[in-house]
């Protein structure tokens, strides 16, 4: 009994399974292991081993939770390595029953002293922002510094802004133009530093698109009459163009009901007198994201004899002027062509009796008492020729 209690003493740190993993089996009398010397290449995100017997799979774990295969049974890809201490493990589940574990990187402080309920948002089109609390056991001189990171290219922001508690401590940052920032997976990671201790890092990873509270809509185009009602709006964001839309809706003195549609307008037949406001968030992930706050409700008096907008009256009053002026350019035109052309008069053929290309113009007199009647004696036709 004694020498099996000395022979798990024995067993490296690596060959056996952390506290939180289900018990996988370990042939802990083999000397000669099917796996050895498992390590984390953090430059190329691999867990990666020394293979050393017969077996023909390998699945590693992440946190007791199974990841991925492992690629030509030497490691697995890793693509989003933590700040913090995580447990990776694998077991063969095809050939010699083995299985071991590493932490990576190594627990460096007390994790209590790391920031806590680490949130990130984005809200009001231009703006992100990111929350967290100060650890329960952290020293008195802990200052905390937030840095955004995109786990594609590895490119890093720091925070532009930080607000502070009242002890001088950063508990909050703010982005201010995310147009600047990369909309594929984003980590939000936050370090912490003391005189005394290390402090642990605090991380959570989202897309912006994702998190983003949008903000109330803008109302553009509203107007009505008896029998028709109108209203579009416009939700600005520089991570979404797929809205979907929930409006309220309260005709005269009935209870308000609540709507939701894919379009961006709203139309009613014989209004009457109501009470309108909309709201909007992302319709493709609209199963878990929360609605935006609402706008500033519109109250239609849709009666008859009800104005037209101002943009409309105006448009319509210069789309008058302007056909008023053609029209009249147009027929100066015309008198202006007259004059300087005048029609040429045609003589009329007293054979035939018709006019020539069938128009006439009066001849005026300009001097009345200088005319001389001129007979005709005889006309004689000698022929066409």
């Amino acid at each position: 009994m004694a020498f099996v209690w000395l022979a798990v003493f024995l067993v490296p740190t690596s060959g056996l399974l952390p506290p939180d993993h289900d018990p996988y089996p370990i042939d802990i009398s083999d000397p000669d292991p099917p796996i050895k010397n498992l390590r984390m290449e953090p430059e190329r995100k691999r867990l990666t081993w020394d293979l050393h017997g017969n077996v023909s799979e390998i699945m590693c774990f992440i946190n007791s939770k199974a990841f991925t295969k492992a690629r030509k049974r030497t490691y697995c890809s890793i693509p989003d390595l933590s700040c913090q201490a995580t447990n990776y493990s694998i077991k063969v589940t095809k050939g010699q029953p083995f299985s071991t574990w590493i932490q990576y990187p190594s627990q460096e402080g007390n994790p209590r002293a790391a920031a806590e309920n680490l949130t990130c948002w984005v809200h009001d089109v231009d703006f992100l922002t990111c929350s967290w609390a100060v650890g329960r056991e952290a020293p008195r001189d802990v200052q905390y510094n937030l840095y955004l990171e995109n786990l594609d290219s590895y490119e890093k922001w720091p925070c532009s802004q930080y607000r502070a508690d009242e002890q001088g401590t950063n508990v909050q940052c703010r982005f201010h133009n995310i147009s600047v920032l990369s909309k594929d997976q984003t980590r939000f990671l936050v370090n912490g530093t003391s005189s005394g201790s290390k402090i642990p890092c605090s991380e959570t990873s989202d897309r912006l698109a994702k998190i983003e509270v949008l903000a109330a809509p803008d109302i553009t185009t509203r107007w009505c009459n008896q029998s028709y009602s109108f209203m579009q709006w416009q939700v600005r964001s520089h991570l979404n163009d797929d809205f979907k839309y929930e409006l309220q809706i309260q005709k005269g003195m009935e209870l308000a009901y609540k709507q939701e549609i894919y379009k961006a307008f709203l139309e009613l037949k014989n209004p009457g007198t109501y009470t309108v406001q909309v709201r909007a968030r992302d319709a493709t992930f609209s199963h878990y994201k929360p609605w935006g706050p609402w706008s500033v409700p519109q109250h239609f008096v849709c009666e008859e004899g009800a104005r037209l907008p101002v943009w409309l009256t105006s448009l319509l009053i210069a789309l008058g002027t302007l056909l008023a002026m053609g029209l009249g350019l147009r027929f100066c035109r015309f008198s202006v062509m007259q004059k300087l052309f005048p029609p040429i008069p045609h003589m009329k053929d007293h054979i035939n009796g018709k006019l020539q290309n069938g128009r006439t113009m009066t001849w005026d007199s300009w001097d009345q008492d200088s005319q001389e009647e001129c007979p005709v004696a005889e006309v004689q036709v000698l022929g066409e020729t």
